[in-house]
């Protein structure tokens, strides 16, 4: 089976979801909210899966509020969430870009993101688009920090960053992204030369695998019947099937 772009992230994505009990995906989330069903679908044990704004994968009642809730005590595994710009210590700017508060550009500001960041203990981060002004040497505004000094206490923070060019792990005492592997088709010397932050790599990097036909099946079939309820209109782009045709499969 061939594999387009967007299906072959949301594989790589839910490899690194893999084993969570719970995992949780903010509002605006389509591909990493079809990553957390299709590590659902994966795996051995029972996953449960939160996305804000569904109807069919959400818990509880209150939206925010309880998501909140259920990340201090615990009860969230694994988390996905993206950024406008993100620096080498994982460091996420939501507010925007520019002296504030003339900011040039504005984005959708820090709501939750600081708390859940440091509560929940893997938090993927994810941005499909790799270029220096999103991988930047350091972030204008610190929506959420990365790291904190040794005497504060924090159970979560980034394990991961995944984009179109390639998968780092994070290093939290060091504070330093890792590379893991390049996606095919692309090279080390395109990473170094679309990322704005150093990092650390093996000296022979790993080609990142792609999903199998297996996998594929699920991602066309239970995957995007069920994210379709959520993104009707994502699920018709990316697989040909609407709101209408997910309530029937």
């Amino acid at each position: 089976m061939s594999i387009n772009p967007q299906e072959f992230l949301i594989g790589v994505l839910a490899r690194k979801l893999m084993g969570a009990r719970h995992v949780a995906v903010g509002s605006a989330s389509p591909l990493t909210g079809a990553a957390a069903l299709l590590a659902s679908e994966l795996s051995d044990t029972p996953m449960r899966v939160t996305i804000l704004g569904s109807k069919s994968h959400v818990f509880f009642t209150e939206g925010s509020r309880e998501l909140f809730d259920a990340s201090a005590q615990g009860r969230i595994d694994a988390f996905m969430m993206g950024g406008g710009q993100i620096d080498g210590q994982a460091n996420v700017n939501l507010m925007g870009i520019g002296p504030y508060p003339k900011l040039s550009v504005r984005w959708a500001g820090n709501y939750g993101t600081p708390y859940l960041y440091s509560l929940i203990k893997r938090t993927v981060l994810f941005r499909e688009e790799h270029t220096r002004r999103v991988f930047v040497s350091k972030v204008d505004y610190v929506s959420a920090a990365g790291v904190n000094e040794p005497n504060v206490f924090r159970p979560g923070g980034p394990s991961a960053l995944i984009t179109s060019l390639c998968t780092f792990g994070f290093d939290r005492k060091r504070g330093r992204f890792m590379l893991e592997s390049i996606h095919p088709g692309h090279t080390l010397e395109e990473v170094k030369d679309n990322t704005g932050f150093d990092f650390d790599a093996p000296e022979h990097v790993p080609v990142t695998a792609i999903p199998d036909n297996r996998v594929l099946g699920i991602i066309r079939d239970a995957v995007a019947s069920q994210i379709a309820e959520t993104y009707p209109q994502f699920a018709e782009r990316l697989f040909g099937i609407g709101r209408r045709a997910a309530r029937t499969a």
